[in-house]
């Protein structure tokens, strides 16, 4: 089978205001790192938030460590986080520790 990198995005909220409203993780999943990227900057700048999220920020830090991670905060209190990882589908197939039929 085809293996195939995709990008998994989870919105975290955080911070003193999550324990007065909780709100689950909302987490989406994108094919393509720009594509990616692209959506995630456009609903930023809709919702009014600012940001220094760039492209090769995000791909250096995928490479480096595995996630790209970035908060927001509002008048000193953090509002919400963005975890980008990337995800592999349709994974090689491991045997489980099973060892060949002996004749």
């Amino acid at each position: 089978m085809k293996q195939q990198t995709i990008y998994e995005v989870a919105v975290i909220a955080i911070g003193s205001l999550n324990s007065i409203r909780t709100k689950e993780p909302v987490i989406s999943y994108f094919s393509n790192l720009q594509k990616c990227l692209s959506h995630l900057l456009g609903n930023l700048a809709i919702h009014g938030w600012e940001h220094s999220i760039n492209y090769t920020a995000v791909y250096r830090s995928l490479k480096a460590k595995g996630k790209y991670t970035t908060e927001f905060s509002l008048a000193g209190n953090k509002i919400f986080k963005i975890v980008i990882t990337p995800r592999i589908i349709n994974p090689s197939i491991s045997t489980l520790g099973i060892e060949e039929k002996p004749h």
